[in-house]
């Protein structure tokens, strides 16, 4: 009879690792299938940046030209108090640099590692997400979605 307990435990164990691995499968594969779209070349890149760019300049001229009105001053004057208010505050150094793709990645592994270590994730997993970032399977830095882009441009 301990025989077939045991066996019952097998069958239940190999159903539950089934069953967690599919759980762990789905989302990724659902992930690659949403993930159809090209990757953006460096030439595509460059025009989303450059077009960025633009739309930010010119809604920054529609705001200096709406807060001139408002305020009954020369366009050129408001232009010219927004950029210095802008340099100002740019040398104040408000915001902290952003940490390159290499740090992002070092950070990853180590924290990758320690879970590993800690028995959270298995190595064979830990080396999964580090695939599935490089290849811009996750949103966020590194990968596509809100910050996925070079240097937190939104990849969508």
């Amino acid at each position: 009879m301990s025989r077939t307990m045991s066996k019952k435990h097998l069958l239940v164990g190999l159903a539950a690792a089934g069953v967690l691995g599919v759980g762990i499968a789905a989302p990724t594969v659902a992930f690659a299938e949403d993930s159809a779209t090209p990757a953006p070349t460096a030439s595509s890149t460059a025009d989303q940046g450059t077009e960025r760019q633009q739309q930010r300049a010119d809604r920054q001229n529609e705001f200096a030209d709406a807060l001139a009105k408002e305020l009954g001053v020369p366009t050129d004057k408001v232009t010219a108090a927004l950029e210095k208010v802008r340099a100002q505050h740019q040398g104040k150094g408000d915001r902290p640099e952003r940490p390159s793709p290499e740090d992002r990645q070092a950070k990853l592994k180590d924290r990758l590692d320690q879970a590993v270590k800690d028995g959270k994730l298995t190595q064979e997993q830990a080396d999964a997400i580090t695939k599935a970032v490089e290849a811009g399977v996750f949103p966020g830095p590194g990968g596509r979605g809100h910050h996925g882009g070079p240097e937190g441009t939104p990849g969508k």
